[in-house]
């Protein structure tokens, strides 16, 4: 059985809708690159008392992402794409059946793979709580963790190019990383689901203290 990994940890970012002492202001946000387009600027808040946790909220035109003041400029532009994604995807709150899933693996292998890669079923499972995804090629099917509903679309996707690929070539050597190499968003969405699996291992502080 092939699969790709998800941490051992459930998808989810910490939100906390509450303004910190110390900010900075960064409008239209130009030094990240975007999750998604969005009209709302990006306003990120710096606190010295918030030690390990990230939040995003919308205000008004504003979408804020509060970080720690120790964070690097890098760290805070990664921070800022994964948050912004996150709040379209729970914002969206669209989850698709076991029927549009299959159909959209078709169209990805269509698109993709010139539609070598042909699962006889492709369905959401709720058992998979260390997985994203995972795949029997004997079968020919692929099962997503129930955990991606609600995620950007090109997460999903991504997740079920991984599973196709390995309905082609099993394990990840180097001719399984060419198949999704076709995918321009894979190392965005990778770069997601790491960002979700971290922010999951971040210790839960109090709210009362976190400000």
């Amino acid at each position: 059985m092939e699969g790709i990994g998800a941490g051992g940890v459930r998808a989810g970012i910490l939100f906390e809708p509450r303004t910190c002492g110390t900010s900075a202001v960064a409008t239209g946000y130009r030094r990240g690159v975007p999750a998604d387009p969005s009209p709302h600027a990006v306003e990120v808040r710096r606190s010295a008392r918030r030690r390990r946790t990230v939040s995003a909220y919308r205000e008004g035109d504003r979408t804020v992402v509060l970080i720690p003041a120790r964070m690097s400029e890098a760290e805070e532009r990664r921070w800022v794409g994964v948050m912004l994604d996150k709040l379209a995807a729970q914002e969206s709150k669209r989850t698709i059946g076991d029927t549009e899933l299959t159909e959209r693996a078709a169209r990805l292998s269509e698109q993709y793979f010139s539609g070598r890669a042909r699962p006889r079923s492709v369905r959401w499972v709720t058992n998979q709580n260390t997985r994203w995804g995972s795949c029997t090629p004997a079968e020919g099917s692929i099962r997503l963790s129930h955990r991606l509903q609600g995620m950007p679309d090109y997460v999903v996707d991504y997740v079920l190019l991984h599973e196709l690929a390995h309905l082609l070539v099993p394990g990840h050597g180097p001719r399984f990383w060419e198949l999704l190499e076709a995918y321009p968003k894979t190392e965005r969405a990778r770069g997601f689901l790491e960002g979700v699996v971290a922010a999951e291992r971040l210790p839960r502080i109090p709210a009362a203290r976190e400000e």
